[in-house]
Order: C-alpha cells, then structure tokens, then sequence
C-alpha cells in the first residue's frame, strides 16, 4: 500500500474511531490490531522469540503475550484519535497514584522529565497532566509520512501537549526544561550509533543518554511514569513513581552509565510485570543484537 492511500485509511478509520461510542471504539481498534497480528506471520514471529529471549516465557506465553499487545496498541490508536473530544471524562478513565512525587520534582522549578515507554498507553498520561495543569512538551518521533508526523502533533496539541520537535531535538528539550516545565520521553528505542549500551530487559540495548546528561546539567528530575490498562478495558491507573537519582553535572561516564543502566530498569521493570501491553513489535535490540 503507498503512502497516499495509507493516509486515506488512516482518515477514514480516524472518523469511524470518532464517530464510534469510546467503548465500541476501542473493540474496533482492538479487533483490527488482532487482524495486523494474524496477517503479520513474520513480524509475529521475530516479535514472539523476542518475547521468549527478554522474559523468559515459553512459546505458548509468547504469543498470547504478542497477541495482546497488538490488540492493546490498537486501541490505543483509538484513544490516541478520541482523546480530544474526551474532556472531562478522562478523569474519570484514570486512576492516579504518586502524584506527590510529579508535584514535588515540579515545584524545584527545574524542569521535569517524564520518562516512560510504550507500555499501556502513554499518551493518555500526558493528555491527563496536561489537563491538571501542567506545562507539557512531547518528543515525537518522525514518521515516515510526513502527514502522520503533523497529525500526531496535532492531536497532542489539541490536548495541551506541546510538540518540540521531531526527533530528539537538544535546543528545545534544554528550552522547555530551563523554563520549569515537564518534557516527556519515551526511552525504549534503539539508538543506534547515537546511544550507549546498557541492559535493557537483561539484553545489551543501545540506549538514548541525552536524557541523563540533560537532566544531570540543568538539575531537572527524571520521574517514571506508567500508564498501564486495567485488564482489556477503557481504564487506567497511572502510576508516578520517586524520582530516579541523577549524576551531578560534571560526573564521570561511568556514573552517567550508572544512571541510564537505573532508567533502563525502571522501564524494564515495569514492562515485564505488564508484558501483554509493550510494544514487542518494535525490534529494541536491533543495533545490538542484530534483530530485524
């Protein structure tokens, strides 16, 4: 399928996720990410042994595992579309914990980075945070559309999230977080030549460090963030966790290591106790395990 009619069905589905009542819509998006999952065989299967490797579970688990989260993920494209048009009603979908510590970190005045991975839907979290007042910003990754690039900008902007930039852009991140606002980053992709490697779900992962040394220079806290789905259902409980210890400005590599390897197990704690809703599609260790 080209990019131009990609982009049509993407449209079309966008005003059916919509148009729909928020539970049927979620069934619709949860359908299709099983129809993706059935008709993927390839991806399934590289998905699945990922799975087995980073877990420890055997192949039956595996697959229900990566069943799930596509069907997770496809919801969450619905919710990802309607989340605008909630309002109010997101407050009623979400179960907040350990707002003390995203309160503390923000009145230092030092910014805040929120630090999370594609695990339950995270967007919804920095959509409800910026109903409650806070000042948020979103690294987005660059799609290969351009289209859907500006789409997800869009929609984050219609719910009070600020878009700084597509990819990981140095300026704007110090920019937001010299001016005491939150910055939010998801830091479980493969970084390739541009990242350090530390384990990650007990695998070597080349792991984005700009995070670290940003937060190390300006004194901003880094604070976990989990949005994770109550079951199969509409609700979350959003989970904000203490602070994670950084390296003072100025500190050794091994001590900023130190301090990716703490974020990397954060992460990685949080997925393997809710592994039916990452994104094991994704190949994380690609740089360093050679994964397609």
């Amino acid at each position: 399928m080209d990019r131009d009619r990609q982009w049509m069905a993407i449209g079309f589905l966008s005003r059916i996720f919509k148009w729909l009542p928020h539970g049927m819509a979620l069934c619709l998006g949860a359908s299709l990410g099983w129809l993706l999952w059935l008709f993927s065989k390839s991806r399934v299967d590289r998905a699945e042994a990922r799975c087995v490797r980073a877990i420890g579970v055997g192949p039956t688990d595996a697959r229900r595992i990566v069943r799930e989260s596509y069907m997770n993920h496809g919801r969450c494209v619905a919710e990802f579309v309607r989340l605008p048009s909630l309002g109010h009603d997101l407050e009623k979908l979400i179960t907040v914990s350990g707002m003390e510590n995203l309160e503390r970190a923000f009145s230092r005045g030092k910014g805040v980075i929120l630090l999370s991975a594609h695990l339950g839907n995270w967007e919804v979290a920095a959509a409800l945070l910026a109903r409650r007042g806070f000042p948020m910003n979103a690294i987005g990754a660059e799609q290969r559309d351009p289209r859907v690039t500006d789409l997800i900008v869009s929609t984050r902007a219609k719910c009070g999230i600020k878009g700084i930039g597509k990819g990981f852009s140095l300026k704007s991140a110090l920019s937001c977080l010299k001016k005491g606002e939150v910055l939010c980053i998801l830091l479980d992709q493969d970084a390739k030549d541009k990242g350090v490697v530390v384990p990650f779900l007990g695998a070597p992962a080349s792991t984005p460090y700009g995070p670290v040394k940003i937060a190390s220079k300006l004194g901003a806290s880094v604070v976990p963030v989990f949005s994770i789905r109550k079951g199969k259902s509409s609700l979350f409980d959003l989970r904000i966790l203490p602070h994670i210890e950084m390296p003072e400005s100025g500190a050794s590599e091994e001590s900023f290591l130190e301090a990716v390897t703490r974020c990397n197990d954060c992460l990685s704690q949080g997925i393997s106790k809710n592994p039916e809703q990452w994104m094991w599609l994704y190949p994380r260790w690609a740089s360093t395990l050679g994964e397609r």
